[in-house]
């Protein structure tokens, strides 16, 4: 026995002397999703998961890529499938990519993100992925989603949405200023 690790022929306990007798296969997936706002852009819609632990975690609703779809379908089916919410992409929100363990493998996860705005449908959580679907305000997103990555996306999308050009965003008009028709600020709901 060696006198340093008090095993024989110097071997090592404990993690660090063991390897694994088997690899993990990595695999690379593609997904597509996004950030649902209403009409007047001050909600969005998130849907809970539960994880391992049973605890409920809020997200931007997403999921796989189907053959012969790009991104952007693959974003609007996913929110109506995941939420009932029928959106209209807007722009692109940027990919977010994350490593996780499953069934096994080591999987390599690209989500594409797209800001949308809502259409149409009711707030649904028929699929049976999603625990809860909820509408909530932009302006408490930033504590009600559990990852961070997610979170840096909606502050993105908030940004591009104080710069939009689009009359719903115009300034508020001069006080004694003639109304040219355009809708103008509606302000924060509650």
């Amino acid at each position: 026995m060696s006198p340093a690790s008090g095993r024989p022929n110097g071997a090592r306990g404990g993690r660090r002397g063991r390897r694994r007798s088997r690899r993990l296969t990595t695999v690379d997936e593609t997904s597509a999703g996004g950030l649902v706002v209403d009409e007047d852009q001050v909600n969005a819609v998130i849907i809970g998961r539960l994880d391992r632990k049973g605890r409920l975690l809020w997200s931007l609703p997403k999921g796989h890529i189907e053959e012969g779809e790009t991104p952007e379908q693959t974003a609007v089916r996913e929110v109506r499938e995941e939420t009932g919410i029928t959106g209209e992409v807007v722009r692109s929100l940027g990919s977010i990519d994350y490593w996780f363990v499953a069934e096994n493998r080591r999987v390599h996860k690209t989500v594409h993100h797209y800001l949308l705005v809502a259409q149409s449908g009711e707030l649904s959580d028929e699929d049976t992925e999603v625990t809860e679907v909820a509408w909530v305000a932009l302006d408490d997103l930033d504590d009600r989603l559990a990852y961070a990555d997610e979170r840096r996306l909606v502050r993105k999308a908030m940004q591009l949405l104080s710069e939009s050009t689009h009359p719903r965003h115009a300034p508020a008009p001069r006080e004694g200023a003639v109304p040219d028709g355009l809708d103008v600020p509606k302000g924060r709901k509650p």
